[in-house]
């Protein structure tokens, strides 16, 4: 069992940047692909991020695409997900999710573990 835990969230204006954070109780965190996903007022779940085991590769959504970056250090145990140029439509609760299949995922049912949610607010 691995417990994910968010935190960065916060209130931001149009233009604006965050820096998301997971930390994650299991060693080797290395073991797990990480995602973060998204959850909008009145929306389904989207996923935003995607990151391999070693970091070597990264995915992302295409609204997202050069404004956030993903990232993590498996010696701290922590992913990360830098949120520049925020807009209001990226107002969600954001999610870290893990996956331990051997491939990295967009789909949400592939992820394994699921943190709490931290809540991102941008006002125009």
């Amino acid at each position: 069992q691995v417990h994910l835990v968010e935190s960065g969230g916060g209130l931001v204006q149009t233009g604006g940047s965050l820096r998301l954070s997971c930390a994650a109780s299991e060693r080797p965190f290395s073991r797990y692909f990480m995602g973060w996903f998204r959850q909008g007022p009145g929306k389904e779940r989207e996923f935003v991020a995607a990151i391999s085991r070693t970091g070597s590769n990264t995915y992302y959504a295409d609204s997202v695409k050069g404004r956030f970056t993903i990232s993590r250090d498996n010696a701290k145990n922590t992913a990360y997900l830098q949120m520049n140029t925020l807009e209001p439509e990226d107002t969600a609760v954001y999610y870290c999710a893990a996956d331990a299949s051997p491939a990295l995922s967009t789909v949400g049912r592939r992820y394994d573990y699921w943190g709490q949610g931290t809540q991102v607010t941008v006002s125009s």
